[in-house]
């Protein structure tokens, strides 16, 4: 049976938390991934109370953390010591990492090296960034060539996300599940997985399990038993989880 995993926020201390608890005690959440916001070490207490396990999410490119741009660099690393201090005192075995924007992965490379982070995995990313939203063009670790070089360079490992390689195949006129196997040779630590409005775009999306275009068979196929999965569905409501909810049922019939 597969890891579940709840992608929340370090700022989500709301009504969320308290149905983080009711989904683990109704076992269907196995962990939370916590994304972690920027100058929030004032909400690790809470998150400690949880005796739920936890992985953590580092700040992409939205909060400023961009590891593809050398200028970057003294800002990135002061916030990885935030996100080192989460991961350490909530005993998280892996720290999710995006390879940037822009820039060059070469960089991206060094600086993760540069963490010298035993937990680190590199997440692979869409070729093209969401228009209007990221403030730049091409994501960083958008195929397996820039995956390799930063899994051989800085010694991370890996977090594949079905749904980032489908975007990056259709940027590259390549059949989406053949693309996604090209990522399985770098054995994946963990996975991110939703469904997908529209199986042809170069732009993710975060529907519920069931409702896209997805081929479910062709991608269970490559997910092993007892894998971590984070289902990064959206959330339709500000005061509880019930779609999550919804989404564990329906993997749950589905398998």
């Amino acid at each position: 049976m597969y890891k579940r995993g709840l992608k929340l926020w370090s700022i989500n201390t709301d009504a969320y938390y308290e149905e983080a608890m009711r989904l683990h005690d109704k076992a269907l959440c196995d962990y939370i991934e916590l994304y972690i916001v920027p100058n929030t070490l004032e909400f690790l207490q809470k998150w400690k109370k949880l005796p739920i396990p936890f992985i953590i999410h580092a700040p992409h490119f939205a909060h400023g953390f961009n590891m593809a741009k050398k200028e970057k660099y003294d800002f990135n690393l002061s916030i990885y010591k935030q996100v080192d201090n989460y991961a350490t005192e909530l005993n998280a075995p892996f720290i999710i990492f995006h390879g940037g924007i822009d820039g060059d992965i070469k960089q991206t490379a060094r600086q993760l090296a540069s963490f010298n982070d035993s937990r680190a995995l590199i997440e692979n990313k869409p070729c093209v960034a969401l228009p209007n939203r990221m403030g730049g063009e091409f994501c960083r670790g958008y195929n397996p060539d820039e995956i390799k070089l930063v899994k051989e360079i800085s010694g991370c490992g890996f977090c594949f996300d079905f749904g980032h390689a489908i975007c990056s195949a259709n940027s590259q006129k390549e059949d989406p599940y053949k693309y996604c196997e090209q990522f399985l040779q770098f054995k994946p630590n963990m996975y991110h997985l939703t469904d997908i409005d529209d199986i042809t775009s170069e732009f993710d999306s975060h529907p519920h399990l069931g409702t896209g275009q997805l081929d479910f068979d062709k991608i269970f196929t490559m997910i092993p038993d007892n894998a971590y999965i984070t289902f990064e569905t959206i959330k339709n409501s500000k005061e509880n989880l019930n779609d999550f909810a919804e989404d564990m049922r329906w993997l749950k019939s589905y398998k």
